[in-house]
């Protein structure tokens, strides 16, 4: 069954190679959070996260950062 645990409200974030923050996106066929994280770079740092953390306002999205916790 997808999104059995709460896929669809999770997003990964991830520094990219431009220096800004990649954010993984679950799709509706998406079935686990470990699924999604085999789309983060090989090698990278990434935080599993709740939607509500990122912010709504993309008009400063490229002055976003990764910080690690």
């Amino acid at each position: 069954m997808p999104g059995v645990d709460g896929v669809y409200n999770k997003r990964i974030i991830y520094d990219n190679d431009e220096g800004g923050v990649s954010v993984i996106v679950p799709s509706p066929s998406c079935p686990s959070i470990d699924r999604l994280i085999q789309d983060v770079p090989a090698g990278r740092k990434y935080q599993v996260i709740d939607e509500s953390e990122v912010p709504t306002d993309r008009t400063f999205r490229d002055a976003w950062i990764y910080e690690e916790d």
